[in-house]
């Protein structure tokens, strides 16, 4: 893993993304936004449903264009640069899905010679991989009789297979059980020691306060606050990340009604 960048891993400028919508118009999904990622860090996108943390790290990950504004990841230019943003990105969404007749080790090398990595390279990352997630009890199944935890354990290990610098997850624990949940939780905690940088989206209240070195609070497209749990605590008086986020969300309607 390459982390010799200058600056943060992800620096975002202004980014705003609209949608057209016929009924209601221009809808602002995000709304000119603007944060740092850096290495060796993990910052979670804390929000609702409809947020917009989806749309953002969508927009990081090269798959929508942004309405204006810019980003960098590892140093590249997501709109100018976006082949070399991907190949130093590792991104997870909810949508991802497997090729069912597949078996895990089966996906990996795909996906392996697809990022042109030496055979012996893909073999290697796929042993430490299947150890990693505990997949070794199902690695030559085929993916459509797999668990949703299974598949989601799968399709983060191939996200992974290249050892990204840069690591995106869009709600990555969303339906999952304790264990894989658990399984996916120590991963992040441990890319961190390892000096990746991880960016994360949750509505969950505890995987924020239990990883996360800063938080964002997004509501209707705005980031509200980042900063870390206690100085967002100081900030706003509130002593838990829950009645953090409530007193920011009332504030900010307040303010725009």
């Amino acid at each position: 893993m390459d982390v010799n960048q200058i600056g943060p891993a992800i620096h975002v400028d202004q980014l705003e993304k609209n949608y057209l919508d016929k009924a209601r118009g221009v809808v602002r999904a995000v709304r000119s936004i603007s944060f740092d990622c850096n290495y060796g860090e993990i910052v979670g996108l804390l929000g609702p449903n409809g947020a917009g943390k989806t749309t953002t790290l969508r927009m990081l990950a090269t798959i929508l264009k942004p309405t204006s504004g810019t980003a960098t990841v590892a140093g590249y230019d997501i709109q100018e640069q976006s082949l070399q943003v991907r190949k130093k990105l590792g991104f997870l969404t909810g949508s991802t899905g497997l090729y069912g007749r597949l078996t895990p080790i089966e996906i990996f090398r795909f996906f392996g010679s697809l990022h042109r990595m030496p055979p012996g390279l893909i073999e290697e990352r796929t042993k430490y991989l299947l150890r990693l997630f505990e997949m070794e009890s199902f690695q030559d199944s085929h993916c459509d009789r797999l668990s949703t935890g299974q598949k989601q354990r799968v399709n983060l290990a191939r996200t992974l297979l290249p050892d990204p610098p840069v690591v995106i997850l869009d709600e990555p624990t969303a339906g999952l059980d304790i264990i894989s949940s658990k399984t996916i939780l120590d991963f992040i905690h441990a890319s961190k020691t390892e000096g990746k940088c991880i960016l994360f989206s949750t509505h969950y209240m505890t995987e924020a306060e239990i990883l996360c070195d800063r938080v964002a609070i997004i509501h209707e497209g705005e980031i509200l606050a980042l900063d870390t749990i206690p100085a967002l605590q100081a900030s706003t008086g509130k002593t838990s990340l829950v009645n953090v986020f409530f007193h920011l969300v009332q504030q900010y309607e307040t303010q725009h009604s």
